[in-house]
């Protein structure tokens, strides 16, 4: 499943093609994703502008001058493509053998948005996992699929004393709680191993060690706070990690996989200077867990 950068890096490409333009006509090939789509999903954009582009955790939200907000989430495989109408194809290149070609299956583009801007905007989902919704704006915080997501990772209140409360009691592990959006909003699998390894911390050891008996941080806090935005940014500038379906929306492969310290990179030599450790694999949670044994205590 798409991440924080990869999310925000589709919310990129989309937002010179969607912010400003008008939905002139919409077109449905299936009635449902993950969750139905609403019945009225057509008529209620057709004619509004997109004032405006953004993301919160993994999910984009477009807000329109009706008052609603089109939230949009790609789920495991979805993705969108762009395109001028006046060209007939998109272009849909895929170097590097280390990638697993998106569909470009007709079958799987379920909605496609026509933009007064001239762009083509198609949603493709071969697993159906996405979802699009209709909120109103003021009803947005408190629906559902929001009311409880954690703080932004890049954002000026993510700091070592939130993430120190928000884990002081918790009797998982560091992996899980850094996955758990409800304790930080947007991390997944990649870059929970990517920012441990940083930090230097172990993907076992307990959560609640971020915080000392009276409440307060840590330096192992403060160490993963510092990491966590560190790895995101370095993300977001090279355009996401492309693997499995993941690609930015010009077609073009994120590089940020040609970074990764421990991801992926069973048995081969730790990256941290000094250290003599190989990367070793566990699984957490269902999900595989990379990291280095010598050096993340």
């Amino acid at each position: 499943m798409p991440e924080l950068p990869e999310v925000e890096t589709v919310r990129r490409g989309l937002a010179p093609v969607m912010e400003g333009a008008r939905f002139t006509r919409v077109e449905l090939n299936r009635p449902d994703l993950r969750l139905p789509l609403p019945k009225d999903f057509v008529q209620r954009l057709e004619g509004e502008t997109v004032t405006g582009l953004g993301r919160r955790a993994k999910y984009l939200l477009a807000d329109l001058s009706s008052g609603d907000v089109l939230m949009m989430h790609l789920g495991m495989s979805g993705s969108f493509r762009v395109a001028q109408e006046a060209y007939e194809q998109v272009r849909e290149e895929t170097p590097g053998a280390y990638y697993h070609e998106r569909s470009t299956a007709r079958a799987h583009d379920h909605v496609v948005f026509h933009m007064s801007s001239g762009a083509r905007i198609t949603f493709n989902d071969p697993r159906r996992f996405g979802l699009m919704l209709l909120v109103p704006r003021a009803e947005l915080n408190e629906h559902r699929l929001m009311k409880e997501v954690g703080p932004e990772p890049l954002g000026n209140a993510f700091a070592a004393d939130m993430l120190a409360r928000a884990c002081a009691h918790k009797k998982t592990s560091l992996k899980a709680a850094l996955s758990d959006q409800k304790v930080v909003a947007g991390l997944g699998n990649i870059y929970v191993c990517e920012a441990l390894h940083r930090a230097l911390l172990s993907p076992k050891r307990s959560a609640a060690t971020l915080a000392t008996r009276s409440g307060q941080p840590t330096p192992r806090a403060e160490k993963l706070v510092t990491a966590i935005k560190d790895v995101l940014h370095d993300a977001i500038r090279a355009g996401g990690s492309s693997l499995r379906d993941h690609r930015r929306t010009d077609g073009e492969l994120g590089d940020f996989q040609h970074n990764f310290r421990v991801y992926d990179r069973e048995g081969k030599p730790c990256p941290t200077r000094g250290c003599r450790g190989k990367i070793k694999r566990i699984v957490q949670g269902g999900r595989s867990t990379f990291f280095c044994p010598v050096c993340q205590r």
